[in-house]
């Protein structure tokens, strides 16, 4: 990136003409220089995608001065939006039971600055992984969960939410079901990561099942985190081969490092702002 400040302005709106003209024309009367721009019409709704990366030139201009102005140019086409500073990283939570295989990885991303995020905390219903926490210098929060203390539980990760100012938060085999209430506050800003054998082989150890029925792929989902279970809109997903010859065990290992990459990939995507939700899909800008 130049010296220049950075932004990231994100749209969806009616499909229409002068859409892209719109979004040029304010931006070139505010210094600013296009650096990437992609866009998706969706022809089956009707409805029109834009990611544009730009600089000013002026450093005079902010976030808050650049939506102040943008926000009537958006209201005469209906557009959904969002600025956001491109240096800026999003604050991330990182929720996590007893699997630690996509934790590790991602812990191990932001340290080597792979991931454009900051981690203010990890949530556990378990105390398992802390160790693996520890050394990272990230606060660790035990939450227990039962279902006696469950609606307490979530009471506290919201009041934790809002405390950190959290922008994300990242389900790394959070092994815990939440709330429709949650899932609601938490719209298009929750990702969850589950092996793609569903809705085949649900429950405690679906590697083994898989493993028992002779699955020939092993992969992953990563989507968005809706009170439909494990339905949410998809953001990335992957697969591995394997054959007769691979054990249960290595199809557990896996199954780890496809959850874990994919998991990566759907993060580092959204702390870009090269996601935006499309009804129950989404227009992934790579």
């Amino acid at each position: 990136m130049s010296g220049h400040p950075n932004f990231v302005l994100t749209v969806d709106c009616p499909d229409g003409p002068g859409l892209i003209h719109a979004v040029s024309g304010f931006l070139f009367h505010r210094s600013g220089n296009i650096l990437e721009s992609q866009q998706f019409e969706d022809h089956l709704t009707g409805r029109f995608f834009l990611r544009i990366e730009f600089e000013t030139f002026d450093e005079a201009w902010t976030v808050d001065r650049l939506g102040e102005e943008f926000a009537d140019v958006a209201a005469s086409y209906a557009m959904n939006w969002r600025l956001w500073s491109a240096t800026m990283p999003y604050r991330t939570l990182l929720m996590v039971s007893k699997d630690g295989h996509c934790l590790n990885d991602l812990l191990f991303r932001w340290r080597s600055g792979a991931l454009r995020i900051d981690i203010p905390a990890v949530v556990s219903n378990h105390r398992d992984l802390e160790p693996l926490v520890a050394p990272y210098g990230i606060p660790f929060h035990h939450i227990p969960v039962t279902r006696d203390t469950k609606a307490a539980a979530e009471q506290r990760l919201v009041e934790l939410i809002e405390e950190l100012d959290i922008d994300l938060v990242v389900l790394a085999r959070y092994m815990q079901i939440l709330s429709d209430d949650l899932c609601r506050r938490l719209a298009g800003r929750a990702i969850n990561i589950h092996h793609s054998f569903l809705p085949s082989f649900k429950g405690a150890r679906p590697y083994h099942q898989a493993f028992d029925r002779g699955v020939k792929l092993v992969g992953a989902t990563a989507h968005y985190v809706t009170a439909d279970l494990d339905e949410g809109p998809i953001i990335e997903q992957d697969v591995l081969r394997v054959d007769h010859r691979a054990s249960v065990e290595e199809i557990v290992a896996a199954g780890r490092d496809v959850e874990a990459q994919v998991l990566s990939r759907a993060v580092r995507w959204h702390a870009q702002t090269r996601v935006l939700l499309n009804g129950h899909k989404t227009v992934v800008f790579r």
